[in-house]
């Protein structure tokens, strides 16, 4: 029995039987917790940060809060990070409630984004924050805030790079963007921040990499570029944002990224770093690559339906909860995330089904033509890689529907 592909289980999740998040099984979660359900898995987190001290030794480590802003995962991530990024004056109060406990190891906060409001600017300001410039018009108005007699903003210059990241899921630099600052413009913007605390440069190229050798390029391009950028300054730069772009498999065909060679290799190229750089600090900003793997949503069978020969599972979930999975976030061909009847993963295929949810649009479709096991009203569906944009990214209002739970375990 076939149905179209699927992206792979997560393997900490893809040991057959009942599926188990954080040593509970998914129907003990959601009879405890309601569906549907988010469940996020410290231990799963705990692995990924482990394995990126193990590769890049030395390198800050920085959370970048749009992923997910959970509160409780927050307050775990905040003992395990060195930084936070967030992207409005809502994330910059999550991230100073996360990092003010005692075992908080975060030292820096940012903001980042090409909008980013007086208020913004001033509650930044306010909380030392580091605001990533992304604009001659928002220097300028930085400039015009810090004349108030409240003191200079802590900076940094967000650059557009001359070069994109190869084959990433979002281009965030190279070419017209609306994110950062153009390199020959980066020497006025820098003019314009005198009165500033100057921190570094912030330089991302863009996003959801599998290509191990497409990030190390990238990287040592852009610590090319930051030394370029800083002797024509007559700057060192007390950090740099290398940005992210670490992927993670979602469909059918997708391989890990290897985290070991791009380690090596970003190792190699700060071996090599120009002289202007050998006392800077350099981060990676990870979002997605720390929680997606590690978050999965939960969502009951309502009905079960045949309509022209087609089965269709019907949900209490749905797009409300978990857009990317019904390809409606920045996807141009809808392809199948990882999904599999909770309680029976392994299990040969009784049927090819389509999972959808319960709103009343066509486009709320979780799982397209899936073989699954046989699933009956009442059972739970699992729909993993939903760690990153899900809830938060999700409308929730649309319809007017409950929000679902959301749960860390483990």
């Amino acid at each position: 029995m076939t149905g179209k592909p699927i992206g792979p289980i997560p393997p900490e999740f893809a040991a057959a039987g009942a599926l188990h998040l954080g040593g509970q099984t998914a129907d003990a979660l959601v009879e405890a917790h309601g569906s549907p359900l988010f469940v996020y898995d410290r231990g799963v987190m705990a692995a990924r940060i482990t394995r990126f001290r193990q590769a890049f030794a030395g390198i800050d480590l920085h959370y970048a809060i749009k992923a997910n802003p959970n509160a409780a995962l927050l307050g775990w991530m905040a003992e395990r990070v060195d930084g936070f990024d967030t992207a409005s004056a809502g994330e910059i109060q999550f991230a100073t409630e996360a990092a003010a406990h005692p075992r908080s190891s975060v030292r820096d906060i940012s903001i980042a984004g090409p909008g980013k409001s007086d208020d913004e600017l001033v509650e930044a300001r306010r909380r030392g924050v580091t605001v990533n410039v992304e604009s001659i018009g928002e220097a300028a108005r930085i400039d015009r805030l810090s004349r108030d007699g409240d003191g200079p903003f802590r900076v940094a210059v967000r650059v557009n790079p001359d070069f994109e990241l190869r084959g990433s899921g979002m281009r965030m630099g190279g070419g017209a963007r609306p994110f950062g600052v153009d390199v020959d413009q980066v020497p006025v913007v820098l003019n314009m921040l005198q009165r500033q605390q100057v921190r570094g440069f912030h330089i991302y190229a863009g996003s959801q990499s599998l290509d191990a050798e497409a990030i190390i390029d990238a990287q040592r391009r852009t610590i090319d570029l930051a030394a370029r950028l800083s002797d024509a300054a007559g700057i060192a730069p007390e950090l740099v944002n290398l940005g992210g772009g670490f992927g993670v498999p979602y469909f059918a065909g997708d391989t890990p990224l290897d985290i070991d060679a791009v380690g090596a290799g970003l190792a190699a190229s700060l071996a090599q770093r120009p002289a202007v750089l050998a006392d800077t600090r350099f981060a990676i900003e990870l979002g997605r690559w720390l929680v997606a793997e590690a978050g999965v949503y939960l969502t009951r069978v309502l009905d079960r339906k045949t309509s022209h020969g087609e089965l269709f599972l019907v949900t209490d979930g749905g797009l409300h909860h978990q857009l990317a999975a019904s390809g409606n976030f920045g996807t141009v061909v809808r392809r199948n995330y990882p999904i599999a009847v909770a309680a029976r993963i392994g299990a040969a295929p009784d049927e090819v089904a389509t999972v959808v949810g319960r709103l009343c649009t066509p486009l709320d479709r979780l799982g397209d033509r899936i073989a699954l096991p046989r699933a009956e009203v009442g059972d739970v569906i699992a729909i993993f890689l939903a760690g990153a944009y899900g809830r938060s990214a999700s409308p929730a209002a649309f319809l007017g529907h409950p929000a679902a739970a959301e749960v860390l375990v483990g």
